[in-house]
């Protein structure tokens, strides 16, 4: 990610920013990109509630004004992903685990479920498959709404941390959305040409989307 893609942010206040976009009228145009509808909306950390609330009242919006709008958090999105594949009982056990481990070694728990959670995160078949799925399903359920009037929200990141890369989700999600505008709730900051995700890792400058900082 290079800084003259960063300097696409509104410098007005993002939510609004990104509402305006949206609601553009030729269409959404949150991304100047074909087949890579994407956006972030970045967000302080400690302005989580905040911000949900204004994205409550965004959505409430477009939903009066014929929207479809699918919310998704991805901490729920992984959680049952992982209650799927693994059943009640082994992720009960694995949660016994990481506690016995903590006490005796945070950091080596921290990084045994790092491990652990890989596949379930990563790659094409990981989150990215799971939140593919749930897309083309709404899709299905709304086939009078167009594609313009469709939104993708994806919420939650920070309940991810450390386990999580935003830019990989990304990628991962690319050609797999049917075009759908699809935003990603950051929290962190622009930093040295890049994301910091929760102001707390180095800046990430692998992103293409707009970011509405």
């Amino acid at each position: 990610m290079t800084a003259d893609l960063f300097s696409l942010a509104n410098p007005d206040d993002p939510v609004a920013a990104l509402e305006r976009d949206l609601t553009a009228p030729t269409g959404p145009r949150i991304s100047t990109m074909r087949n890579h509808n994407f956006a972030i909306l970045v967000y302080a950390p400690r302005k989580e509630f905040q911000l949900r609330q204004r994205i409550r009242t965004m959505v409430g919006r477009l939903e009066s004004d014929s929207w479809a709008v699918l919310s998704m958090a991805l901490h729920q999105v992984l959680f049952e992903r992982l209650r799927a594949r693994l059943g009640t009982e082994e992720l009960q056990a694995l949660v016994e685990r990481e506690r016995h481990i903590y006490s005796r070694s945070p950091e080596r728990a921290m990084n045994d479920l790092r491990q652990r959670l890989a596949e379930h995160i990563d790659g094409p078949d990981g989150l990215a498959a799971d939140i593919e799925q749930r897309i083309q399903a709404f899709r299905a359920q709304r086939p009078g709404v167009e594609l313009d009037r469709t939104l993708v929200l994806l919420g939650r990141t920070g309940a991810l941390f450390p386990f999580f890369r935003n830019s990989a989700l990304l990628k991962n999600l690319g050609g797999r959305t049917g075009n759908v505008p699809v935003v990603l709730l950051y929290p962190g900051e622009v930093r040295e040409g890049g994301l910091s995700f929760m102001q707390e890792l180095e800046p990430d400058r692998d992103y293409r989307p707009r970011i509405y900082a």
